[in-house]
């Protein structure tokens, strides 16, 4: 038997050229899992697989893919189930945010959020059903602390995660006959790269003493794809402890 629980498996990341998507790639891949890697920016991308492939001498595919493109969604797909032989593990990670008040917020700016978060979730869902139903795979989400608590100034980005926390829950109660896990994995602040606003990455927002590293969040997506049938962590929250002390009222 492997001394790497993941051997032999195959890892779909989106979002995979920065922050949470490259570090969950990597720690699948120091696992044992093949993976491909899925997003926008092809010169990053090859950078990670060459990493990847360099110090866990696992395969690494690069899939260019826009999550808001269908057929460039069920295009990346079908190529790496037909390079792997099929998917066991697929994270949807890709995500942006648009910081503002909605009476501010740009027709531009909604749909940007609403494309990325809601349609490229939906669209990489439905493309990877039929080939985790043939593995008994999982399909984790990476959510946010602002899919289930209010988050002023933020809520398209905020309504975006509750919808998928409401699609990623209904899901698993189809999904989960087929056995198939689904599993929404909640951090707060997380020094990455995603747009807040005008280009200003969360890394120059968020308090570094006070947050996540990328690959804090990237262990509990791991310890998810661990899970063996019949079992599922279906919810993990990643939050500062003191996170809550924002609700208390003086």
């Amino acid at each position: 038997m492997s001394a790497d629980p993941l051997s032999g498996e195959t890892a779909f990341v989106t979002g995979a050229s920065a922050g949470i998507g490259r570090a969950t790639a990597r720690l699948l891949a120091r696992e044992g899992a093949n993976v491909a890697l899925v997003a926008r920016r092809e010169e990053r991308l090859h950078d990670v697989a060459e990493g990847i492939e360099d110090e866990h001498g696992v395969e690494a595919l690069v899939l260019p893919t826009d999550v808001t493109d269908d057929g460039q969604v069920d295009d990346a797909v079908e190529e790496a189930a037909e390079t792997f032989g099929g998917l066991d593990i697929v994270v949807a990670n890709a995500g942006i945010n648009r910081l503002g008040d909605v009476e501010e917020l740009s027709t531009e700016k909604y749909r940007q959020v609403m494309a990325v978060n809601c349609d490229g979730t939906f669209f990489v869902t439905r493309a990877v059903i039929p080939h985790l139903r043939e593995s008994a795979g999982s399909l984790i989400y990476v959510g946010s602390f602002a899919g289930k608590y209010p988050r002023p100034g933020q809520a398209v980005y905020a309504g975006s995660k509750w919808w998928l926390q409401g699609f990623a829950q209904s899901l698993a109660g189809d999904v989960g006959l087929d056995d198939i896990a689904v599993t929404v994995v909640n951090p707060t602040e997380v020094i990455t790269e995603i747009g807040i606003q005008d280009g200003r990455p969360a890394h120059e927002r968020f308090d570094p003493e006070n947050s996540a590293q990328p690959e804090d969040v990237a262990e509990a997506v791991v310890f998810a794809a661990k899970q063996e049938p019949p079992n599922v962590v279906s919810e993990i929250g990643y939050y500062r402890r003191d996170k809550f002390d924002e609700f208390r009222r003086d």
